[in-house]
């Protein structure tokens, strides 16, 4: 008798590859931006998309904060149209990253999601400013 793990079936090791590759072309992780950050190697901008009140209370450092749903061409101007975005929230439990990266792909900005939001930030050990 099988599991619900093992049904359905695990996916071929050429499509497993190829979704896999393609995932990490849309996210990025908790400790991943962190050691940008700490290794002066910040090649992106942190976007904090929650609201003003959330960001004041504890955000990560050197983000900027720009709610979801104040995004819009004149909100980006000042960053070059290469620019890398790195969205995030609250944590999983909040969507406000994926609303931001299709407002940010919408206006044709390169954007990936830092999955795990805040909650993964503090689970990962690392602080938050304020």
């Amino acid at each position: 008798m099988s599991s619900l793990v093992s049904r359905p079936e695990a996916a071929p090791s050429d499509l497993a590859l190829a979704h896999f590759s393609k995932l990490l072309q849309f996210e990025t992780d908790c400790w991943d931006v962190h050691h940008a950050i700490t290794n002066q190697r910040k090649d992106f901008v942190l976007l904090d998309v929650r609201g003003e009140a959330l960001y004041t209370a504890g955000h990560i450092d050197t983000a900027v904060n720009l709610p979801h749903s104040q995004m819009n061409e004149r909100a980006l101007q000042s960053y070059p149209a290469d620019t890398l975005f790195v969205v995030y929230c609250a944590g999983p439990h909040c969507n406000a990253t994926e609303k931001a990266a299709i407002k940010l792909a919408t206006l044709n900005r390169p954007v990936k999601k830092m999955i795990g939001g805040v909650t993964g930030w503090i689970d990962e050990g690392f602080t938050l400013v304020k």
